[in-house]
């Protein structure tokens, strides 16, 4: 479980709150995206809770995260990674090897992994991603979607009880990013993992995530399951989060008096709302 409250950060040297008061609750098992503009303080939510904030990136820090009932200001980054994995949003510059098989095993030599566990766990991680037989390919030939599921075999290798992703998508193709998606959404359901993903692409979450959370100038303005937080469109998009066209059109033919007043999220659901109202 991830607590946090009453947090704000401010960078070192910065003079504006880069996180103003957040107050936030993700259960064991929960799936929560994150939206919200450039500059809203998305990135650096997840650093407070990997703990790279306070640790690597100083400033003037107030509030708490807690991790598994952990307080990550009081916990070493070692200690914080033994149950919380990141993937960042440059995939290439979180690589440390050339092969994909010792991109997994260095972290776990790392981590003090036993030997007699470690040749189950690279095989067991890239099974459960699905590269298996990218084993022994050398990383620079992989596209940038095999890239990613490396990455994210090399943190799962470490069995971390939540997986925090920064804009996994952002340079994929659509089916690539479904692709990531759709094995988030395995490692929540079949294996339980937490997981906090940042992501702008919004029909990507409204498919897969349980609930939303939208930050704004460093506050989390709203929190909640998905359709719920779709609701506040017009918001959304005044401060420059481009909803889906099924979101906009559901919300205004609330306005307008027609339908049921639920928020479509896919063109299945669009097609059948107008349907009813025609």
């Amino acid at each position: 479980m991830i607590q946090i409250k009453g947090l704000h950060f401010t960078y070192e040297l910065g003079t504006k709150k880069v996180l103003d008061g957040i107050d936030l609750e993700v259960p064991k098992g929960g799936f929560l995206g994150i939206i919200g503009p450039s500059g809203a303080g998305k990135t650096t939510l997840l650093h407070a809770v990997n703990g790279i904030i306070p640790h690597h990136f100083k400033g003037d820090y107030y509030g708490s995260v807690l991790v598994d009932g952990k307080d990550t200001f009081d916990t070493s980054l070692t200690g914080i990674s033994g149950s919380v994995g990141t993937v960042f949003q440059d995939i290439d510059s979180q690589m440390v090897a050339s092969v994909v098989e010792d991109e997994i095993l260095y972290g776990l030599e790392n981590f003090g992994v036993p030997k007699e566990e470690i040749e189950g766990r690279i095989a067991d991680s890239l099974e459960m991603v699905g590269i298996t037989s990218l084993r022994n390919r050398d990383i620079n030939s992989l596209s940038g979607g095999q890239k990613q599921k490396v990455a994210i075999a090399a943190i799962i290798a470490l069995r971390p009880d939540i997986l925090l992703l920064d804009e996994p998508t952002g340079e994929l193709d659509p089916g690539s990013s479904r692709q990531i998606f759709a094995l988030l959404k395995k490692l929540n359901e079949t294996y339980g993992m937490t997981i906090v993903v940042v992501e702008q692409k919004i029909m990507l979450l409204c498919e897969f995530v349980k609930e939303l959370g939208v930050l704004s100038e460093g506050k989390m303005i709203y929190h909640g399951p998905v359709r719920k937080v779709l609701e506040h469109s017009r918001e959304l998009e005044r401060i420059g989060v481009q909803c889906p066209r099924v979101v906009s059109l559901s919300n205004a033919m609330k306005e307008a008096g027609y339908g049921d007043g639920r928020v479509c999220l896919d063109l299945k659901e669009a097609e059948e709302m107008m349907r009813r109202a025609m």
